[in-house]
C-alpha cells in the first residue's frame, strides 16, 4: 500500500475532528461577509433561471451582480477580521455556481445548444475546469509565498473567466449575432473550452491585491472619477463596456505574463547576490596584524 495513503487519512481525520468555530458565541461581524456570500450565491441561482427562461439580459445582469458581491465580501471579511473556514467553503462553493455553473448554462442556451452533445461537452468543461480551478486555489491558499507573488492568481481566475467568457454574447447585442454562421459558432465552441483551459492553466494573472493596500495621496481623486465613469459606461453602454473590458483583458495577459517573469528574475538575481555575501567566510587576520580583542572590565578592577 501507498505510504502516502496513511498519513492522509490521519490528516482528514484530524480536520473533521477540528470545529468549524473555535467560539460557542459567534460575533455577529463574523456573519457579515457570509451574507454578501448568500447574496452572491442566489443572484447565481436567479441567472441560471433566467437563462432556461431565455432572458438572457437579466441572466448577464445576475452574473455581474454575483461577480462584484464576489469581490466586497472578500474584502469586508478583512475589513472586519471576520475570516473564516466557514466562509471561506461558502464563497468557493457559492464561486463554482455563479462563475462555473451559470455562465455555462447561459451560453449553452444562448447558441451552443445548437451543437446539441458537442456543445453540452464544451460548456460542462468549463464548468469542470471553474471547480478544478476552485479546488487548486484552496489547496495553495496557505502556501508560504513571497509578497510579490501574491500580486498575481495562478491562471484566470472563475469570475474574470465568467465575464471573459460571455463576449460573444456581448458581441450579439452590439450587432454581430454569430449564432447564424456555422462557422462562427464553431469559434464560439472552441473560445468557451480555451477560456475553460485558461482557468487550470499556469499562466500567472493579475490580481491587484497589493494594489488595494496603499495608494497616493495624489490618486485618490482620479480614482473616484475613473471608478464613477466606469459604474456610469456599465450603466448606460453594459454590453459595450462588458466587451471592451473583456478584450482588454485578455490582451492584458501576455503583459502580466511579462511582468511576473521580470519581478521572477529580478528577486531571484537578488537572492543570488545577498545568498554569497552573508555565506562568505570572514577574512583571516594577517600575520603580524593582530586581531581586536574584547576586555571584560569588572566593578572595581581596572584595566592594566
Amino acid at each position: 500500500m501507498d505510504p502516502i495513503i496513511p498519513q492522509l487519512e490521519k490528516d482528514t481525520r484530524r480536520r473533521r475532528k477540528r470545529r468549524m468555530f473555535s467560539h460557542a458565541r459567534i460575533p455577529v461581524r463574523m456573519m457579515v461577509p457570509n451574507f454578501f456570500t448568500l447574496f452572491g450565491l442566489c443572484a447565481g441561482l436567479t441567472s441560471i433561471r433566467m437563462s432556461i427562461d431565455g432572458r438572457y439580459d437579466f441572466a448577464l445582469l445576475a452574473i455581474v451582480v454575483a461577480a462584484l458581491l464576489d469581490g466586497i465580501d472578500g474584502r469586508i471579511a478583512r475589513l472586519l477580521r471576520a475570516s473564516s473556514r466557514f466562509g471561506a467553503e461558502l464563497d468557493s462553493l457559492a464561486d463554482f455556481v455563479n462563475f462555473g455553473v451559470a455562465p455555462a448554462i447561459l451560453i449553452f442556451t444562448w447558441g451552443l445548444g445548437d451543437h446539441k452533445s458537442l456543445g453540452w461537452i464544451a460548456v460542462m468543461l468549463f464548468a469542470l475546469a471553474s471547480a478544478l480551478r476552485l479546488a487548486r486555489f484552496n489547496t495553495l491558499i496557505d502556501d508560504e509565498r513571497p509578497k510579490w507573488q501574491s500580486d498575481f492568481f495562478m491562471g484566470v481566475p472563475t469570475p474574470a473567466a465568467a465575464i471573459v467568457v460571455l463576449l460573444p454574447v456581448y458581441v450579439q447585442h452590439l450587432g454581430l449575432d454569430v449564432r447564424g454562421s456555422p462557422v462562427l459558432l464553431n469559434l464560439v465552441l472552441a473560445y468557451v473550452m480555451l477560456i475553460g483551459l485558461m482557468m487550470v492553466s499556469i499562466v500567472p494573472t493579475y490580481s491587484g491585491k497589493l494594489l488595494g493596500e496603499r495608494i497616493g495621496r495624489e490618486w485618490v481623486l482620479p480614482l473616484f472619477v475613473v471608478s464613477m465613469l466606469a459604474v456610469a459606461c456599465l450603466l448606460t453602454y453594459p454590453y459595450a463596456t462588458l466587451a471592451i473590458v473583456s478584450i482588454a483583458y485578455l490582451a492584458a495577459l501576455p503583459l502580466t505574463w511579462h511582468r511576473f517573469r521580470r519581478l521572477e528574475q529580478l528577486n531571484a538575481g537578488a537572492a543570488s547576490n545577498a545568498s554569497p555575501a552573508a555565506d562568505a567566510p570572514h577574512p583571516e587576520p594577517s600575520p603580524g596584524t593582530g586581531s581586536p580583542r574584547l576586555v571584560e572590565i569588572r566593578p572595581g578592577e581596572q584595566k592594566r
